[in-house]
């Protein structure tokens, strides 16, 4: 199983230009992926930049958003902003796709938090014809350069409809942060899905876990700070799954590998650049 790490782009207040350099020493390092949390309404730092600083400050690392909420975002924007970010990657990015839950993070006019997985439904058949490089809208001019890819999609959330959608355009699933005993179900249902749509080979199964060292008190409070606006049993679900210190690493890696994952992101509860080599040092 590989192992990555998450960019801490949405610690509360993180200092933005650490991202190039946490990318880079994660490359260096040998970590899979880098991967991206994303919110609108929180002081951080917006995935689609995130995203782009990683790939300017590195070459070879994959590049995955895990989840980005794609429903806040006009579909032919947003799947240009993706292609653009792919492209500057040298074809390194996966994007992976969520709905949302929080009203506040819906700000474009129009596109409310209702509805949105019919739009998403809309906007996956605009993401690929943009990609492709077909005018949208009546346009006459394509909206991104030729050879521009279709972007891997993955998708994260429990509703069945997330499965379908997964099985017939995407590659795989992406766990919640939350405990991998409760992840292990949606992997089950990513698999059946999957064989159910004919699909060829296997999925791709991701898993996604806090962790922390230097400071643990204050991860584990930036980590129920995030998620607090989700309501405090699902915040006390979230903190039961941070990986403070070695051993729970460690333990969050078997467990994952033993669920039959592929990768496992662990996402930074601090934006200390010093927590990439400590990461590194236990489970590279």
């Amino acid at each position: 199983m590989k192992v990555g790490i998450g960019l801490p782009n949405q610690v509360r207040d993180m200092r933005p230009s650490v991202i190039p350099g946490w990318a880079s020493q994660a490359e260096k390092a040998g970590f899979s992926s880098l991967g991206s949390v994303g919110r609108i309404a929180y002081p951080g730092l917006m995935d689609t930049v995130a995203l782009a600083a990683a790939a300017g400050a590195t070459t070879t690392i994959g590049l995955i958003s895990n989840i980005m909420i794609t429903p806040v975002w006009p579909a032919a924007l947003l799947a240009k902003e993706v292609a653009g970010i792919d492209a500057v990657s040298g074809n390194r990015l996966t994007l992976g796709i969520g709905l949302g839950g929080r009203p506040d993070d819906f700000v474009a006019d129009g596109l409310g938090p209702r509805g949105t997985g019919k739009r998403l439904d809309h906007d996956l058949e605009v993401y690929r014809s943009v990609w492709r490089g077909e005018p949208v809208d009546g346009g006459s001019t394509p909206l991104v350069a030729s050879g521009t890819r279709e972007v891997p999609l993955m998708f994260g959330g429990s509703a069945p409809a997330t499965f379908e959608r997964l099985a017939r355009w995407g590659v795989g699933y992406i766990g919640g942060s939350v405990p991998p005993e409760i992840v292990a179900p949606s992997f089950d249902a990513t698999r059946a899905a999957w064989k159910n749509a004919g699909r060829e080979g296997s999925p791709r199964l991701v898993g996604i876990a806090y962790f922390v060292f230097s400071d643990i008190e204050q991860g584990r409070a930036n980590v129920r700070d995030y998620y607090r606006s989700a309501g405090e049993e699902i915040v006390n679900i979230i903190s039961s799954g941070i990986c403070a210190g070695p051993d729970a690493v460690k333990s969050a890696v078997k467990t994952y590998a033993e669920l039959g994952a592929d990768e496992i992101i662990l996402n930074p509860g601090l934006d200390d650049i010093d927590e990439v080599a400590r990461l590194a040092d236990v489970v590279l």
